[in-house]
C-alpha cells in the first residue's frame, strides 16, 4: 500500500457542511453580492430560506456572533472556517428581526440552534434573504463543490470538502 501512496501522492479527507436552515439550495454566483458572488470571502453555498430557525452546519465552534444577529462565524471539528450571513444588507436591521441563541465560545454540534430571523419581516423591509454559506479558508483545502441544488432541509448536505492530508 505505501507503493500505491507514493505514487498517488496524498491522501485525502473529506469534509461534509449541511445546510443550515431549510430552502432552496444555489450556487452563490446566484447572490446578488459580489463579496459572494466572486467568492471575495470564499467558496460555499447559498441557501434561499423556507424557515427562520438556522443551525450549526458542522459540528465545531462559535467563533463569532455578530451583535445585529444577521450572521455567525464557526469554526468546524475539521479546522473548516464558515461564515453563515442571513440575507444581505441585514447588518442595517440592527438586530431588528433577529433572535441570538448561541454565543463565542460555545462548542457546537450539527442541528444546534444558532440564530432566527423573521424572514417575512425581514423582505417586508425589502432585504433579500439568500442566505450565503461561506468557506472563508477556502486555500486550505484542495477542493471545495456545492451539492447539487434544489429543496433541502436542515442537515442535508450542501458543501464537500476534500482536505488535503501529507
Amino acid at each position: 500500500m505505501g507503493l500505491f501512496k507514493d505514487i498517488f501522492g496524498t491522501k485525502e479527507e473529506r469534509i461534509q457542511i449541511v445546510a443550515p436552515v431549510a430552502g432552496k439550495l444555489v450556487p452563490l454566483s446566484e447572490v446578488s453580492d459580489p463579496t459572494f458572488s466572486e467568492e471575495i470571502l470564499g467558496q460555499g453555498a447559498a441557501v434561499i430560506p423556507s424557515e427562520n430557525q438556522f443551525f450549526s452546519p458542522v459540528d465545531g465552534t462559535v467563533t463569532t456572533v455578530f451583535p445585529t444577529g444577521h450572521a455567525v462565524a464557526l469554526t468546524s471539528a475539521d479546522g473548516v472556517e464558515i461564515l453563515l450571513h442571513i440575507g444581505l444588507d441585514t447588518v442595517k436591521l440592527n438586530g431588528k428581526h433577529f433572535t441570538i441563541h448561541a454565543e463565542e465560545g460555545q462548542q457546537v454540534k450539527k442541528g444546534d440552534l444558532l440564530l432566527e430571523a423573521d424572514l417575512e419581516q425581514i423582505k417586508s423591509e425589502g432585504y433579500d434573504i439568500i442566505t450565503p454559506v461561506v468557506v472563508c479558508n477556502t486555500e486550505e483545502f484542495s477542493e471545495i463543490g456545492m451539492a447539487k441544488g434544489g429543496q433541502g432541509t436542515v442537515g442535508d448536505v450542501i458543501i464537500n470538502i476534500i482536505k488535503r492530508k501529507d
